[in-house]
């Protein structure tokens, strides 16, 4: 997954303001305690990170 399909599908599922603001503050544990922000920074692969979005959040199946 492209960095620019991870925050499309961000941006649908949250909405564009709040997806960056949840990005950058929610952390998640499937993350190893980081945030989506931190862990892309970290080098995880977005697939892996918008897995474990889906996984905390009620994501759209359309979305997934």
């Amino acid at each position: 997954m492209r960095l620019t399909d991870f925050w499309n599908r961000m941006n649908r599922h949250f909405g564009e303001r709040y997806a960056e603001s949840w990005a950058r503050d929610y952390v998640l544990a499937e993350l190893g305690g980081r945030t989506v922000t931190q862990a892309l920074a970290d080098g995880v692969a977005a697939k892996d990170v918008w897995r474990a979005v889906c996984g905390v959040t009620d994501v759209d199946s359309r979305l997934r």
